[in-house]
């Protein structure tokens, strides 16, 4: 993710004995050092606490001499601990000669790296590795300005994660790996994992991360973007957190990308296509600008490349001044001095002014390789709660654009369709009226939509349960209602291209 100086953080531990990371796993999986047995431990309160960068109510917590207790304080609180109880619970002298733990005065030993115990998708006990007190979740949030520092799971990587497709594939690249959060990941489910990150200290990290967690060891390369990809390599899954941040300079490479504006995402985003193999996807998470007379979708739809199908999906926007306090807090300036809080505040405003921009958008960026003569390029902004993980939603999403871009109208009234599991109707009218002004499907999985029907629609999704197909559905409804079915037939496809599309409604074949 960008940065190469990090000489004034402190040495991490040696990646080369696989041997020592293995022991140290067993020991922290006996001690129940595990996202459950810190939930049990802390209780949920302390336990969201630390996701917040509260450590006192964790601190309270393990007051008491417990094996589980000693190793919360060492390596998510940070705090020395004497060698003779450490020893009951690790082998200390090995983890002290490679590098895990390290002397501090007296007869005590500290951590030398955040180390935070991660559930996995299928109830796995991972580990995830970072920089002293930069693990969400350790013992001070963001806790180092250093240019090169590695930072452990947030939000954003935690969401990267769950809208992933989840399908076994030949190769995965992690690009801009950070702590190997996504590399272990796809470890999972693809047979070669490539991980690249512009920062060493990344890929030292990311490799503890896969040999802490028990997962097979990545290829890591070195570089920005995918510079370290040879020109003959191609994937089947791309997967990216950049360091998306729009900034006036680079000043931190976990998210400032050195890039002007948001071209670091646009790069990623266009040369993805020529590194996905057919049928392949690219997934990134993105911030966009958009820009003074400028339509945003039309800026994003820029940004896909030829032979893919893509959909983007806009989460949230902030105007300048939100997403520069975001960002100036995310790196603790708030807590300096206010001379240069208010210096680099409005260095942020100056570079937003000089490129016209109004607000900052983020989102999620998916790209399918296809050879569709004419792909399907899919933007929207989706700010409402949705149900993670999203990762079969979206390949789905896919599929559907598949079905719809092989049947013509006159195939879809010839199709079966099945209404989605848990999709509820709700009827909107003043109280005792007798018709409601509309019926709406709402959806209580995945992305969670809800779109307006007529009564025809409504009813046409309350029958479809694969047996009779779409025609004779409408020929049945014509004649309860009184209406031409030729008509009927003639107007009602697009309503079904549209459940469809948004899901509610699925092919049966």
């Amino acid at each position: 993710m960008g940065g190469v100086s990090h000489t004034s953080l402190s040495p991490l531990p040696s990646s080369d004995r696989s041997d020592i990371a293995a022991r140290l796993r067993r020991a922290l999986l006996d001690a129940s050092f595990t996202a459950d047995g810190l939930l049990d431990l802390l209780g949920a309160p302390a336990y969201a606490a630390l996701a917040r960068s509260e450590t006192v109510p964790a601190l309270r917590a393990t007051r008491g001499d417990t094996s589980l207790e000693m190793l919360v304080r060492l390596f998510l609180l940070q705090q020395p601990v004497p060698h003779a109880r450490v020893a009951d619970v690790l082998p200390v002298e090995d983890a002290l000669e490679s590098g895990w733990l390290t002397r501090t005065g007296g007869d005590e030993v500290a951590a030398s790296v955040d180390i935070r115990p991660y559930g996995g998708p299928d109830g796995e006990d991972w580990f995830i590795v970072s920089d002293l007190g930069c693990a969400v979740g350790g013992a001070g949030g963001i806790g180092s300005r250093e240019e090169g520092v590695v930072l452990g799971v947030g939000g954003a990587s935690t969401t990267l994660a769950g809208i992933t497709v989840r399908e076994p594939v030949g190769s995965a690249l992690d690009l801009g790996t950070g702590s190997g959060i996504q590399a272990l990941h796809v470890a999972q489910h693809a047979t070669r994992v490539t991980a690249t990150d512009l920062n060493p200290r990344a890929l030292e990290i990311t490799a503890l991360t896969l040999a802490l967690s028990g997962a097979p060891a990545a290829d890591l390369r070195q570089g920005s973007l995918f510079e370290p990809v040879r020109a003959d390599e191609t994937y089947d899954l791309i997967v990216s957190n950049p360091p998306f941040v729009i900034s006036p300079g680079a000043r931190l490479a976990y998210r400032d990308g050195g890039m002007g504006g948001d071209d670091l995402c646009r790069t990623l985003v266009q040369e993805a296509g020529d590194r996905l193999n057919e049928g392949g996807y690219a997934q990134f998470l993105a911030n966009w600008q958009h820009v003074e007379g400028e339509d945003w979708q039309d800026r994003l739809r820029s940004w896909v490349p030829r032979g893919c199908d893509a959909w983007i999906v806009q989460r949230e926007v902030q105007d300048v001044t939100q997403y520069a306090e975001l960002w100036l807090r995310d790196s603790g300036d708030h807590r300096a001095d206010p001379a240069d809080y208010q210096a680099r505040y409005d260095a942020w405003l100056d570079e937003f002014e000089a490129r016209k921009v109004k607000a900052v958008g983020f989102g999620w960026i998916t790209l399918r390789r296809t050879a569709a003569a004419e792909p399907s390029i899919t933007v929207e902004e989706w700010p409402h709660s949705v149900e993670q993980p999203l990762g079969d939603a979206v390949r789905e999403h896919f599929d559907r654009v598949d079905y719809l871009r092989r049947h013509d109208d006159a195939g879809l009234l010839a199709g079966h369709f099945r209404l989605v599991a848990e999709v509820v109707q709700e009827q909107v009218g003043l109280p005792g009226a007798e018709d409601p002004e509309h019926v709406v499907l709402r959806q209580h999985r995945g992305m969670r939509r809800a779109t307006k029907v007529d009564t025809v629609g409504a009813g046409f999704a309350g029958v479809c349960d694969g047996t009779l197909s779409a025609g004779r559905i409408l020929d049945a409804i014509a004649q309860l209602v009184g209406e031409d079915p030729v008509m009927l037939r003639d107007r009602t496809p697009a309503q079904i291209r549209l459940l469809v599309e948004q899901g509610f409604l699925e092919p049966v074949e």
